[in-house]
């Protein structure tokens, strides 16, 4: 007989909803009470959501976490929850000698209605909030316990990236099994990482892991899940699913045995499969969780409005998307008859808004002409859609990869225009590899391809006047991809770049088009990260800077 049933609850929290998370909570404990389970432990911050930003500084938010709190308590005094443990994160107040509210990021057990250990980390990961309070001192109460004749420890994100600190109450405690409780949000590789260090962890502590994760859209984070149970010897005995709510049950006999009960992955995804979940799920949850009902885009016969479409409708259904097509007098046949077949593929509603006969008055009044005239023809399609929003009531999706904004390849008040923005972290070669990846599975299921084949294979071109293409004003994308690549994700300096084997006018070039561009990124909307240097998120320079180096 194991010692203990585990159970890992890997739930989706909305951001301050306290009750919706609360009942979540409950909800998964007595599915995990009905197979068995004797030890529940959920991941970091799940009774409030994750990241809480500056609500950890707002009093009456942590009061009403220490309700909520209060109120799981009762809930799990009840007699049908006798014999069991329940492990969750959530904020509480930390010792602030300045007078004002501030947050711990702590983790909780409770057994019978009580909390029988507590670990609080020092701050809430909230980096542009909390550097100043990084001297307050921890406090480690009775962060080690002892439940079905196993010792368990609790550790919080972070913890397992150091060497020393809380890790070091693994060996002193003679640790059988870490708890850790995580808010990691998805980047690309990020899942072969947290693996690594999962059993870097067991293996040189000396005990076995029970990681878990949150999952879900919050803003521009996506949270995958991918929890992880690993013996002492670094075996991984399972591995939850991604991007979805799931409880995943181990019975664990001591540090070295535990058998998975529920059948999981124990193997890495597809890349391009994790990408293009993370964007649903991004967009998905954002919508959901802010009330929206359906989403509008424009529809270019463009490969990025095409993949864009698919995403949508992945995450919502075809119901819920409205395609809106605003030729101009300079778009091509082609453009309209794909943006159509792109409608007609996915089952999504598509109306037709000429722009020519608004952007004339404009013209002849303003008397404008060039870039000025091109920019206008933008700026009245994202008219369109903002007014369509507004009557409407659907969230513009603004359809902008992560290389045209990089370079300020977009129109600021125009295509750029919207509230949320699905590939905004995907540069331009992987969209092409996307639109691919999601035609290959759809054939591959019996399905249409959802992404017209004219719209990857045309070059690509914002027809903004006579053919127009955007190798006109930029290199060829997988170049620009590649030395923007070094520049942005890589950090390198110009050149550093050069020295890899780029020409330096060239590369002079496109650093300075990023550099100038800071501004436009600044007002943009948000969208999913998937990177480790996604704009907005990561990467923030000053927009008034003279360096360029």
């Amino acid at each position: 007989m194991p010692k203990v049933r585990l159970a890992l609850a890997q739930t989706n929290p909305i951001v301050g909803d306290l009750d919706h998370n609360r009942q979540q909570i409950v909800d998964a404990v007595v599915k995990a009470r009905d197979e068995g389970a004797k030890l529940v432990v959920f991941a970091e911050m799940s009774l409030t959501g994750y990241p809480i930003e500056d609500l950890a500084t707002r009093k009456s938010f942590l009061l009403a976490c220490k309700t909520a709190l209060l109120a799981l308590q009762n809930e799990f005094a009840k007699p049908e929850f006798s014999g069991m443990a329940v492990v969750i994160g959530l904020p509480t107040f930390a010792e602030n000698p300045n007078g004002w509210a501030i947050a711990n990021n702590s983790a909780v057990v409770i057994v019978g209605g009580e909390v029988i250990a507590t670990y609080k980390k020092h701050h809430l990961p909230n980096y542009s909030v909390f550097d100043e309070y990084r001297n307050f001192v921890a406090e480690d109460v009775s962060a080690n316990f002892e439940f079905a004749g196993l010792n368990f420890c609790l550790l919080i994100c972070e913890d397992i990236w150091q060497q020393g600190g809380p890790v070091a109450r693994i060996k002193s405690s003679n640790t059988d099994v870490a708890l850790v409780l995580n808010g990691s949000p998805f980047e690309v590789d990020k899942d072969d990482k947290r693996l690594a260090l999962v059993r870097s962890l067991a293996t040189t502590q000396g005990c076995a892991v029970a990681y878990v994760n949150l999952v879900g859209g919050q803003d521009d984070l996506v949270f995958d899940g991918d929890s992880l149970f690993v013996a002492a010897d670094g075996a991984v005995v399972s591995r939850s699913s991604q991007f979805k709510s799931d409880l995943m049950l181990i019975d664990i006999e001591s540090k070295f045995a535990g058998e998975a009960i529920t059948e999981h992955q124990n193997h890495k995804q597809d890349d391009l499969w994790q990408v293009w979940n993370a964007l649903t799920t991004g967009l998905r949850d954002y919508v959901e969780k802010n009330g929206f009902r359906s989403v509008v885009l424009g529809l270019s016969g463009g490969i990025d409005s095409a993949v864009c479409a698919a995403l949508a409708v992945d995450a919502l259904g075809s119901s819920r998307v409205l395609g809106v097509s605003m030729p101009s007098k300079y778009s091509s046949d082609h453009s309209k008859s794909d943006a159509f077949d792109s409608a007609k593929r996915l089952g999504i509603e598509i109306q037709t808004q000429a722009i020519e006969s608004m952007v004339v008055p404009f013209e002849s009044q303003l008397k404008i002409d060039g870039l000025a005239a091109e920019n206008l023809q933008a700026r009245m399609r994202g008219a369109i859609l903002m007014s369509i929003s507004n009557a409407q009531g659907h969230l513009v999706l603004t359809t902008g990869n992560k290389t045209e904004i990089a370079v300020g390849y977009s129109t600021i008040y125009g295509d750029s225009v919207g509230g949320f923005a699905p590939i905004k972290d995907i540069e331009k070669s992987l969209v092409w590899k996307l639109a691919e990846w999601r035609n290959t599975q759809a054939l591959a299921a019996g399905q249409i391809e959802p992404i017209p084949r004219n719209s990857i294979t045309k070059p690509p071109s914002a027809e903004l006047r006579p053919d127009q293409v955007d190798q006109d004003t930029l290199p060829e994308y997988d170049v620009l991809d590649a030395i923007l690549d070094l520049y942005v994700e890589k950090r390198m300096g110009r050149q550093e770049i050069v020295n890899t084997g780029f020409d330096e006018h060239l590369v002079s070039r496109i650093i300075n088009l990023v550099d100038q561009s800071e501004w436009k990124r600044r007002q943009g909307a948000i969208g999913p990260k998937i990177t480790g240097m996604a704009f907005g998120r990561d990467r923030r320079l000053p927009i008034t800077n003279k360096f360029r180096k």
